[in-house]
């Protein structure tokens, strides 16, 4: 099978390959799936960049969303049956003709729903609607500030913020090119990334600051977040997408500010917890089917073009969600 493959560690597209592998097959617990459409997603830039923990060996086939349908159960596993069309978050691998992921991971597709979109729902959708509901605890009132708000996860956040409750969603972009995608995802304010940011939300907030803040950065903006970070108030830091190191948190602040700063991530709730991913997905699927959810991505044909997305996601150009059709 065809399958995208990271040859080694590079900070472009120098090492990434279409090879052939083998074919994987389903052991105790787990499922095999046909891919049809799988999600182009930031971790996969950290993957190949090296960066610690992402990568577990080399060559490394990315990818940790995708939709297709079922191949082959493993032992123990009871459904869905094979030839039903699911969508999973697979963490590694997904970015093939056939992945393998453990069962509790694997929700069916609701009809109504196309491969294409299911595969936005798994690590982009799930992943906001745990960042807005469990991680980030949003309460009907508050706001909510997301940093890199014109990314996938950025526009998600947006749609189930404001489903959550909340009144004022203020998003954080990296260049002024990418303000017009947060805006129209849902944030009331935009505002682009400089060394002034804190206090311009200090201005915009009467001093108050906000509520809950997303941040995928990483350790890089933790300071600025603190600064923003209004009494009693909530940071989630999932992803280093700054690539700097994760230092020592700053305590002293933290009491200061009665503030607290929490860390998700998908991949290792993935191996601890996999039904509550499986819970959030199904529930991010009902929601689309119903018409509730919807997030534009941008359809590319084939594993080799993937090579190109995740390189714009890296140099900060890509626009909004990709979605690879095998």
């Amino acid at each position: 099978m065809r399958a995208l493959t990271f040859e080694q560690p590079a900070p472009d597209t120098r090492a990434t390959r279409v090879a052939e592998v083998d074919v994987p097959t389903p052991g105790p617990g787990e499922v095999t799936i046909d891919v049809k459409a799988a999600g182009i997603n930031f971790i996969d830039v950290m993957a190949r960049r090296g960066d610690p923990a992402y990568a577990s060996s080399w060559p490394f086939v990315p990818g940790l969303e995708a939709a297709g349908t079922v191949r082959e159960l493993g032992a123990g596993v009871v459904g869905p049956a094979v030839g039903t069309p699911v969508a999973a978050f697979t963490r590694v691998g997904g970015l093939a003709d056939v992945v393998r992921v453990r069962a509790e991971l694997v929700v069916p597709v609701p009809d109504g729903v196309s491969l294409e979109q299911a595969a936005v729902a798994p690590g982009t959708f799930t992943t906001a609607a745990l960042l807005v509901q469990q991680s980030g605890r949003l309460r009907a009132g508050e706001t909510l500030l997301m940093q890199s708000a014109a990314g996938g996860v950025g526009q998600a956040v947006a749609a189930l913020a404001r489903r959550g409750g909340a009144k004022t969603l203020i998003g954080i972009v990296g260049s002024p090119t990418r303000v017009a995608a947060a805006e129209k995802s849902g944030y009331d304010i935009v505002l682009t990334r400089g060394a002034d940011l804190a206090e311009r939300i200090r201005d915009l907030t009467g001093g108050r600051g906000v509520d809950v803040i997303l941040d995928s950065q990483g350790t890089e903006q933790v300071d600025a977040d603190l600064d923003m970070l209004a009494a009693g108030g909530r940071v989630v830091l999932f992803g280093n997408a700054g690539g700097a190191p994760m230092g020592n948190l700053p305590p002293g602040r933290l009491f200061a500010g009665n503030a607290s700063i929490g860390g998700f991530s998908m991949s290792a709730m993935s191996v601890r917890a996999p039904e509550i991913i499986g819970a959030a997905l199904r529930e991010v699927l009902e929601l689309v089917a119903e018409g509730e959810l919807t997030l534009e991505f941008t359809p590319i044909d084939g594993l080799a073009a993937a090579a190109d997305a995740q390189q714009a996601l890296a140099e900060g150009r890509g626009a909004g969600k990709y979605v690879v059709r095998l």
